[in-house]
């Protein structure tokens, strides 16, 4: 999924819509992760056909708990202890040199 845009150096991010977002733990065993991801997959579906304004809301829960437990959201998976720059536009954090010596075409894909 993240291989179009474009990843920090080590991993731990992906730049979309100009903004760092933490991949998936990289330490999830392929079987847990594919059970995360079909998870997930499952329940932005719900999201995208929920019609009441309780069923986006329990949707939308769904959908942190799947991220969760991919590692995208909630604690850090990484023990480096960097500060999680998720969400942040990569010239406002420890990527800036990484961002700027990015080609234009591969900053545009970040963008995307």
């Amino acid at each position: 999924m993240t291989a179009k845009y474009p990843q920090t150096p080590g991993g731990r991010y992906f730049v979309a819509k100009s903004r760092l977002w933490r991949r998936s733990d990289p330490a999830l065993d392929a079987d847990a992760r594919q059970v995360a991801v079909n998870d997930l997959m499952a329940v932005r579906r719900a999201l995208g056909q929920a019609k009441t304004d309780d069923a986006k809301s329990t949707a939308r829960r769904e959908v942190d708990a799947a991220k969760r437990a991919l590692g995208e959201r909630g604690p850090v998976w990484c023990d480096d202890g960097a500060p999680d720059e998720t969400r942040k536009h990569p010239k406002n954090t420890s990527y800036a040199a990484w961002w700027a010596g990015l080609d234009a075409a591969d900053r545009a894909r970040g963008a995307a």
